[in-house]
């Protein structure tokens, strides 16, 4: 299985990608200052559009900048751009190969913004349009799922982020991903064979949640789900969900709940003792055994990863358990029905 051996390849790809990028990053984040942007503005469709709700947050948390997300119709279909001439503007895209991000980067261009693509093929037209490209490093992906070049473009992410700040303890922090997925991927050798994964062989439904920096696994947890496992359901943020959609929970109802150490912690945890009154089954990926407390099923992250780290090490719980049930449903994990690896929108 080739999505097996790709999420089994993360710790290298990233351990690469730190090696290798690293003074590209630096020479990037001289132009960003040089050019002072007043804000930062992403186009990204796909697993691509979930990397770019982590930076979001780690854009303005590290960085203080103000982070919106692009409509590429308005460049496309409608073909009315919004004035991004003070914007630092990037375009996330595995193949670099969609026509509508592609549009708002020459866009962006030709009103003078900074333009940075972030992409896994140096020779796509993306990644030769914009002024400066970050190179994900993470090889030939062979699997129709996003699995390595979603971790890696959420490293990419967190360098370039950190480069801005450019303080020596997130740089450090960096270093250590490729351990803390290595953990993670050396302790999931068990959990691939084991049979609770079984338990859900049947679900038509299920519910992803997270808050802050893990917003965006909650969505890509739950996209992969989706795309292996054919099984409909939300995602949304702890402070989203309560507003209204918690209805939808009832007994037995599967509930992944993202809930790592940091600031949204408690509010995740009082989530969790809410949806257990409500005797919904709870899969807990988190490093705080608290969270463990009401959990069906526990999916455990190092211990001291710092919170805004950690969704590129949460999402391997999430690729895994949806490769696993997926194959117990009996489908083929590398090439899911009606799907194809480049989906080119205009």
């Amino acid at each position: 299985m080739y999505l097996e051996q790709e999420i089994s390849s993360q710790p290298d790809v990233l351990r690469h990608l730190l090696a290798e990028e690293m003074s590209n990053i630096n020479a990037i984040v001289q132009a960003i200052r040089e050019f002072n942007p007043a804000f930062v503005w992403i186009a990204a469709r796909g697993t691509s559009d979930n990397a770019a709700r982590y930076a979001q947050y780690v854009f303005g948390s590290h960085a203080r900048l103000p982070v919106g997300l692009a409509t590429p119709s308005l460049h496309t279909l409608y073909q009315s751009p919004p004035d991004l001439s003070r914007a630092l503007v990037l375009g996330i895209s595995q193949s670099g190969q969609s026509e509508d991000v592609g549009q708002v980067l020459i866009d962006a261009q030709k009103q003078g913004a900074l333009t940075v693509s972030i992409t896994n093929n140096v020779d796509s037209k993306m990644a030769q349009t914009a002024e400066h490209h970050l190179h994900l490093h993470a090889g030939e992906e062979l699997s129709i799922a996003a699995t390595k070049t979603y971790t890696a473009q959420l490293t990419t992410i967190a360098m370039l982020a950190a480069a801005i700040v450019g303080n020596d303890e997130t740089q450090q922090q960096l270093t250590r991903l490729p351990g803390y997925l290595e953990q993670i991927i050396t302790e999931l050798d068990d959990l691939i064979l084991m049979s609770w994964v079984e338990r859900y062989r049947y679900i038509d439904h299920f519910a992803t949640i997270g808050r802050g920096y893990n917003y965006c696994t909650a969505f890509e947890i739950n996209l992969k789900i989706k795309e292996l496992c054919y099984v409909t359901g939300p995602a949304y943020s702890e402070a989203d969900f309560l507003h209204g959609p918690i209805a939808i929970i009832h007994s037995g109802f599967p509930v992944i709940a993202i809930a790592p150490k940091g600031k949204t912690f408690h509010k995740m945890l009082e989530l969790l003792d809410n949806l257990h009154e409500k005797q919904s089954e709870l899969l807990v990926i988190s490093n705080d055994d608290a969270a463990f407390t009401h959990a069906q099923n526990v999916m455990r992250l190092p211990a001291d990863i710092p919170e805004w780290l950690s969704p590129i090490a949460a999402v391997v719980h999430g690729q895994v358990f949806a490769l696993r049930l997926a194959l117990a449903k009996g489908h083929d994990v590398d090439k899911p029905r009606g799907l194809t690896k480049v989906t080119v929108t205009q």
